[in-house]
């Protein structure tokens, strides 16, 4: 246990569980510790302390977030299982069984080898780096596809099975090796993301890195070691190997009918058919500036607690606070009535005094205590037990409370915000005070003039009611300073200590005041008298100045100039988040600071934590591309042919936004994690592709046209086979429907869709590319030919 919090704050505070008083304790883990094992020692300790406790005092366990672990965790296995053995199904009806049974193999020993690294690395076992392992299902058996069916390609050229294995393995070594090699490139850049983002995803190149690393050794020395060996045949193998013989016959007919002929057809029309591929570009392009996929910055995580959080004027009365409070208990109470009832509530919790604890060590500390914070918590079981999703009872909760009379900020909030700060948070500066309040007011109405904005908060708080005195100069006249203007009024009103007395071990002060029917108005205040040097006495209206005003609770400062943040909640389902802040910016804020000069504003909150993570995204994104570039270029010798590979990268981007529209996903940063990380998995098939055709090109003479056309037959099926085996393995998690999954599945589609449609580009639009850069590596000598001067012919001497 890292730190407790015993519920306890310095300023007066009420709570309620069910409508009985309570206290909140709560309980943060160690960062090494599992969050299972804290839960399972608390739940014991009040197991065992609970009979012993006087009558009327109960514990009851409020909100465990292991069980959100667990479920994740349960999830997450789940999918990788399912992934696991749909791999395993699918090379087995491409492949010889025995020859899927050790490709597939190599996942487990791929994984458990991994674990020798992470230790390294910093990674531990949680959320993220199990998604990481399922990404990485799909992708580690790439390498083992090539090199495997690279050895029955030999066997059925009729070599023995242990030079099969050895010839099989060094032909294709060298392509494996810069293929892993990109991949692991191509996840770099998501360790270098700064923020939030850069802390849960920084687990996923770990996490890979090491898996790829043992994946190569396991399928370029073990893999091949298994291979060289003949199996006994026996009745259970014949039985598992019909599909494939079925599966492998409706293959070459697919390929020598459907592919072959299409291929033919790409290269007599190349450059028609890489003009196409760049109208498909372009299109994609066109539907994310056309608006028809958004870009939201982080996907909505629903959470089982549904927080309202209202904020009154400084200063309320009790009674104000639990009016208020009564009227968020009465709407949740209709809410649950209305769509479950008991079946859905685990239990209230409301608390008066102090913001409402986060899940973070020290939260709701005193300072920003008082009678004018009032929360509620409604607990809600699991999503999947439920009809009702949290973010549709936070809508209901909010219709059902309406409008709170005397309040000035109401949130509630139902989900898990993985940025950092609030979806709108726009920072007006000002010199001048008052009109920096009128531009935060301006500015606040104009966000309630968007659709889909709610839970606004102009930035400033009126603060508490107060009396500023300025003393008069007949005053000072008779010796009053402003030292004892004030002790007087606090001595009248607070009270002066006249005797302190001990009395066993506690101390007994005396307060000297004016009677309590003389402290109730603000009228006595003005009616005061007080007592000069000389013993005369004189009123304070004429003593001082009296103004009425009010006391700030907090001043916010950024570079020495006093700021004010106008922040905003954005409900995703009705409105973009990207698309109100970019109008706010381009036609809002330039008349806001036309009417008020001297204005300025700076972005904070979700639009901050989105710029800082899209630049160096992108940054890294650009040194992934040079790194891969600089990689391929080794193996082909070339500074053109690695371009020529690399035109996947950009048509795999095709595939995962047709998957994300296809599925109704918007595009996120998350998504966009998954389309970094596919730049570098895209690359392997078209690596071998090249590879292929210019071993024949070497090895057989073969024109520039049959190389090509013969590569691309020669590996379709190990291209087929990698792309169907990685989209396969993520597919499980693709169209997992649960609420614990939406943080991650917009990575999933990004690379599983992306790697599909890529497919079809690299058997199809690379080989055309191929012929096209050799027709430009040909202009030159053409052109030569076409223009080289005639000499004329000389007659015969003779």
């Amino acid at each position: 246990i890292a730190h407790i919090h015993d519920g306890f704050e310095e300023t007066d505070v009420e709570a309620a569980f069910n409508g009985q008083r309570a206290v909140r304790i709560q309980v943060f883990r160690a960062g090494n510790e599992s969050p299972q094992s804290v839960s399972d020692t608390v739940r014991a300790y009040v197991a065992e302390i609970e009979p012993d406790l006087p009558s009327g005092i109960g514990l009851t366990v409020w909100d465990d977030r292991s069980e959100v672990y667990r479920d994740r965790i349960n999830l997450l296995v789940k999918n990788a299982f399912l992934g696991l053995v749909l791999v395993l199904l699918f090379l087995g009806i491409f492949l010889d069984p025995k020859l899927a049974f050790w490709v597939t193999l190599g996942i487990p020993i791929s994984i458990l080898g991994s674990f020798l690294f992470l230790p390294l690395t910093g990674a531990s076992i949680n959320m993220i780096s199990l998604f990481a392992f399922i990404i990485t299902l799909g992708i580690v058996v790439d390498d083992a596809v090539v090199v495997g069916e690279n050895v029955y390609e030999k066997r059925e050229q009729g070599l023995p099975f242990l030079q099969a294995a050895v010839e099989g393995a060094r032909d294709i070594a060298g392509p494996v090796l810069f293929a892993v090699l990109t991949n692991i490139v191509a996840f770099l850049p998501l360790a270098f993301v700064p923020g939030m983002f850069g802390k849960f995803f920084g687990q996923i190149p770990a996490v890979v890195v090491a898996v790829f690393v043992v994946s190569l050794i396991e399928s370029l020395f073990i893999l091949p070691a298994h291979l060289s060996h003949q199996a006994p045949e026996n009745r259970v193998w014949a039985v598992l190997g019909k599909p494939r013989r079925i599966v492998n016959a409706l293959l070459r007919r697919c390929m020598t009918q459907g592919y072959q002929p299409l291929l033919r057809l790409a290269l007599a029309n190349r450059y028609t058919t890489l003009t196409t591929g760049v109208a498909l570009l372009i299109l994609a392009g066109g539907l994310v500036g056309g608006g028809y996929i958004q870009f939201s910055f982080t996907p909505r995580i629903d959470t089982d607690v549904v927080t309202a959080q209202a904020t009154l004027p400084l200063g309320v009365p009790m009674e104000t606070a639990q009016r208020v409070r009564q009227q968020l208990l009465t709407a949740a109470t209709t809410t649950v009535e209305e769509h479950g009832g008991a079946d859905i509530l685990r239990g209230m919790y409301a608390l008066i005094g102090a913001p409402m604890p986060s899940f973070m060590p020290h939260a709701g500390g005193a300072s920003a205590g008082g009678s004018h914070m009032v929360g509620v918590q409604v607990s809600l079981v699991p999503s999947d037990q439920r009809e009702i999703g949290s973010l549709e009872f936070e809508d209901a909760w909010r219709a059902a409370t309406g409008h709170i009379v005397g309040i000035e900020t109401l949130t509630f909030e139902a989900e898990i915000h993985v940025s950092e700060g609030e979806d709108i948070d726009i920072q007006l500066t000002h010199r001048d005070r008052p009109t920096l309040e009128a531009a935060a007011t301006e500015l606040a109405q104009i966000l309630a003039g968007y659709a889909g904005v709610r839970d606004i908060d102009d930035g400033f708080a009126r603060g508490k009611p107060q009396l500023s005195l300025t003393l008069k100069p007949e005053a000072r006249s008779l010796g009053i300073n402003a030292t004892d203007l004030a002790r007087q009024v606090r001595s009248a009103f607070y009270g002066a200590e006249a005797l302190r007395q001990q009395r066993g071990r506690n101390e007994v002060r005396v307060m000297v005041r004016l009677p309590e029917n003389e402290r109730r108005t603000a009228h006595t205040v003005e009616q005061l008298m007080l007592r000069t040097d000389g013993g005369g006495e004189i009123p304070l209206f004429q003593a001082a100045d009296v103004e009425r005003g009010r006391a700030y609770t907090e001043i916010r400062r950024r570079e020495g100039r006093r700021i004010i943040a106008v922040t905003a909640d954005v409900d995703e389902s009705t409105a973009n988040t990207s698309t109100i802040t970019a109008e706010v910016l381009s036609r809002e804020l330039p008349v806001l600071m036309q009417k008020y000069p001297g204005l300025s504003y700076a972005l904070e909150g979700e639009e901050l934590s989105r710029h800082e993570s899209l630049e160096a995204l992108g940054i890294g994104f650009v040194f992934a591309l040079l790194g891969i570039y600089g990689l391929l270029a080794v193996p082909f010798r070339s500074y053109v042919q690695p371009v020529l590979v690399m035109l996947s990268i950009p048509f795999g981007i095709i595939g995962a936004l047709l998957g994300l529209m296809l599925l109704g996903h918007d595009l996120s940063v998350i998504s966009l994690f998954g389309i970094v990380a596919l730049s570098g998995v895209v690359i392997n098939d078209s690596l071998v592709l090249i590879v292929t055709a210019n071993s024949l090109r070497t090895t057989q003479q073969l024109s520039a046209s049959e190389a090509i056309s013969q590569a691309g037959v020669r590996r379709f099926r190990p291209i087929l086979l990698t792309s169907l085996t990685t989209f396969f393995g993520l597919t499980p998690m693709i169209f997992e429907t649960s609420v614990q999954a939406r943080f991650l599945v917009p990575m999933a589609i990004s690379l599983g869709f992306g790697i599909l449609f890529a497919t079809v580009i690299i058997l199809v639009l690379l080989p055309a590319s191929y012929l096209i850069l050799e027709d430009l590596q040909q202009l030159p000598s053409t052109l030569r030919t076409l223009f080289r001067p005639h000499s004329p012919v000389r007659p015969d001497p003779r």
